[in-house]
Parts: structure tokens; C-alpha cells; sequence
């Protein structure tokens, strides 16, 4: 039961990690492969589908509520979201493969959606970029525990 609590609390962080929540999946996947107990393959994998999910969430955020990027409680700011969708306009949908960068990335995903990017091509580039990002840390993790 502790291994099945472990992936998911992982995928939750991760999931909630890549949406407009506060939160960070970093420490919780460092921790997990430095506790030993667990296969770094398939906390990679739990990760990355899981913060891939979380982005996917942020497209169907900027799909439906773009109307109300005016309003208060709008998830991105008006400046971030301008910016971000300058970056879209000029760098296209490569620059998805930057969606992993904290603050940054979140507002590119939303903007994706915004800008009605397909949705096969938007959840294959962010994967190749969640999955990069965890894949460094993975191993960088495991080469300072040896």
C-alpha cells in the first residue's frame, strides 16, 4: 500500500505542480529516489505523465475561459499571459518545449489552449519537455547519492 500511496501522491503533486497551483513536484521525486525504495523509472514515468496532465489542464483552462481573462480571479495575469502569447505568436509551438520552466511555462500552456493549439501537438510537446526536465533531475539525483 505504501508504494501505491507514494506514485500517486506523486502524480497528485506533479498534476497540481504543472496547473496554477502553488505547488512544486521537484522535491517530492528527489525525495522518493533518494529514499531507495522505489524505481526511478517508474517515478519518472508517474511524474511526467502526471505534470503532462497538469499542462493539459492549463490548455482546457485557456480553451474555455479566455472570455474572462479580464476578470480578478482569471489564473494567469494579463501581462503574463500578453507575454506568453507574444512568445506563442513568434516562436510557434516549439515553444512548448519551454512549458517546463516554472511561472513561465504554466502561462505558455494556458496561452497553447488560448491560441487553439491542437491538442495532439501541444500533449506531445509538453511531454517531450516535462520528461526532459525530470529526466535531468533523475539523474542528477542519483549521481549525487553514488
Amino acid at each position: 500500500m505504501l508504494n501505491f500511496t507514494a506514485y500517486a501522491s506523486l502524480f497528485a503533486v506533479a498534476l497540481g505542480a504543472a496547473t496554477i497551483l502553488p505547488m512544486q513536484s521537484e522535491p517530492v521525486l528527489a525525495g522518493l529516489l533518494v529514499s531507495g525504495k522505489f524505481s526511478w523509472v517508474a517515478l519518472l514515468i508517474v511524474a511526467s505523465i502526471g505534470n503532462t496532465l497538469g499542462s493539459v489542464i492549463n490548455w482546457f483552462l485557456g480553451r474555455g475561459i479566455e472570455r474572462f481573462r479580464d476578470r480578478r480571479w482569471f489564473p494567469v495575469s494579463e501581462k503574463t499571459l500578453e507575454r506568453s502569447s507574444r512568445w506563442y505568436h513568434k516562436y510557434g509551438k516549439w515553444s512548448l518545449l519551454l512549458s517546463w520552466m516554472p511561472l513561465f511555462g504554466d502561462a505558455l500552456t494556458v496561452a497553447a489552449g488560448v491560441l487553439r493549439e491542437p491538442l495532439l501537438t501541444f500533449t506531445i510537446l509538453v511531454f517531450i519537455a516535462k520528461t526532459g526536465r525530470y529526466v535531468v533531475l533523475t539523474f542528477a539525483t542519483l549521481k549525487l547519492m553514488s
